[in-house]
C-alpha cells in the first residue's frame, strides 16, 4: 500500500506559542518512519473567519475553501493542542467545523497543566461527530515537560515517557489510516 499522507496541524495561533515544539517534534518522530509522508499545517496560514460569522460568506471564505482542499490530501491528522479553560482553542475548533474529516483517523499531542487531557477529551467527542476516528493513544504534555522545554531548553526528546507514548500514537495511527485509507477506495 502507499505511504500514508499525514497531516501534523499547529492548532494554535498565539503569540508566543508552545505549538511549533510538539508540531515539529512529532512531524520530526512521525517523519522518520517509513510509511508515512508527513506535512505540517500552521492554522496562521489559514486565517479563517469563524463559523457562523457574516464575514465567513465573503472573500474569507476563500480561506476556508483552500483549507478544506488541503485537508482532502491527507490520509491522517495529528494535531497540537493547547488547553485554555478546560477546553481546545477557538481557532483549532473552527479549523474543524470548517474541514473534513469524515472516514480518516486523528491523533492528538496535547500540552498545558494536564497536558490538554480535558481539550483532549472534548475533541475526541467532536471528531465522532465529524464522522472521524481517534486513536486511542494521546501524547500529553504536562506542566513539567512544558517547563523543561520552554524555559529549561530541554528537548521533548528528553521525556521518554512522551517518546513512548509518541511511538504507540504512530502505530495505531498507522493502523487505522491504512484499514480506513483501504475502506474508502471501495
Amino acid at each position: 500500500m502507499n505511504n500514508l499522507k499525514i497531516a501534523v496541524i499547529v492548532g494554535s495561533t498565539r503569540i508566543g506559542r508552545f505549538a511549533d515544539h510538539p508540531a515539529k517534534w512529532i512531524a520530526e518522530i512521525a517523519g522518520r518512519r517509513p510509511e508515512f509522508e508527513v506535512e505540517v499545517l500552521d492554522l496562521l496560514d489559514y486565517p479563517m473567519a469563524f463559523f457562523g460569522e457574516a464575514r465567513a460568506l465573503e472573500a474569507e471564505s476563500e480561506t476556508a475553501e483552500r483549507w478544506k482542499k488541503k485537508l482532502r490530501e491527507f490520509d491522517a491528522f495529528i494535531f497540537t493542542v493547547a488547553e485554555y479553560n478546560h477546553g481546545p482553542t477557538a481557532v483549532l475548533k473552527n479549523a474543524i467545523d470548517l474541514g473534513e474529516f469524515i472516514h480518516k483517523p486523528v491523533a492528538f499531542v496535547g500540552y498545558g497543566g494536564v497536558g490538554a487531557a480535558r481539550a483532549v477529551e472534548q475533541l475526541r467527542v467532536i471528531f465522532v461527530e465529524m464522522g472521524a476516528a481517534s486513536v486511542k493513544t494521546g501524547v500529553h504534555i504536562s506542566l513539567p515537560e512544558y517547563i523543561g522545554v520552554a524555559r529549561e531548553g530541554k528537548s521533548l526528546n528528553d521525556y521518554q515517557h512522551l517518546v513512548d507514548a509518541a511511538g504507540k500514537q504512530l502505530d495505531q495511527l498507522a493502523w487505522w489510516g491504512n484499514a480506513l485509507k483501504a475502506a474508502r477506495s471501495k
